[in-house]
């Protein structure tokens, strides 16, 4: 009847059978848009392979088991929809987990620069927190300090040297509580 009708018997089709086949959706699905997109998708596949279909029982027959089939499909899509937000909202969660940790050493790591600092000259502080707290080029300090390029990498390598010094314990530490 499709393939020689045409446009008509599809229109027939879908009128008689789309209000149907839509609460059938929603009865199991139990949601409006869904159980739209569903039905539409068996409609637009009949037309679509209305030339090579063929009907082994009624067409009504043919109709329901291929909406039972786009449920089933939608349903286990939608579970593996879930599992893989389970799985992400999991390795999110561990990543969470371990802020506070992190912060904490954070935190631990913080102090223990701000002690190394207060073993150098002012002067050296001065210029270490105006680079790396400030973010200031060593041009711009050395006019806002008037003093020479050269004294301001001088005294930012001393001061990266000391500090590789001091934190070596805290380090070592650290190493030893996070590999125990």
């Amino acid at each position: 009847m499709l393939k020689k009708e045409g446009q008509d018997a599809f229109n027939e089709i879908y009128e008689r059978y789309w209000e149907k086949l839509y609460l059938f959706v929603f009865n199991r699905i139990n949601s409006k848009d869904v159980a739209f997109e569903i039905t539409q998708e068996i409609f637009v596949s009949l037309w679509v392979r209305r030339n090579e279909i063929e009907f082994h029982t009624s067409l009504s027959g043919y109709l329901y088991a291929a909406t039972r089939y786009q449920i089933i499909h939608y349903i286990k899509s939608s579970k593996l929809k879930a599992d893989y937000l389970l799985d992400f909202v999991a390795f999110r969660l561990s990543i969470i987990d371990n802020s506070n940790e992190e912060t904490v050493n954070l935190h631990e790591l913080e102090r223990a620069v701000e002690k190394g600092l207060e073993g150098l000259p002012k002067r050296c502080q001065e210029i270490f927190r105006m680079s790396r707290q400030d973010h200031k080029s060593i041009q711009e300090i050395s006019e806002q300090l008037n003093i020479s390029h050269k004294t301001v990498e001088n005294q930012l390598t001393f001061a990266l040297k000391h500090l590789r010094v001091s934190l070596q314990e805290f380090m070592a530490v650290f190493l030893f509580i996070l590999f125990r």
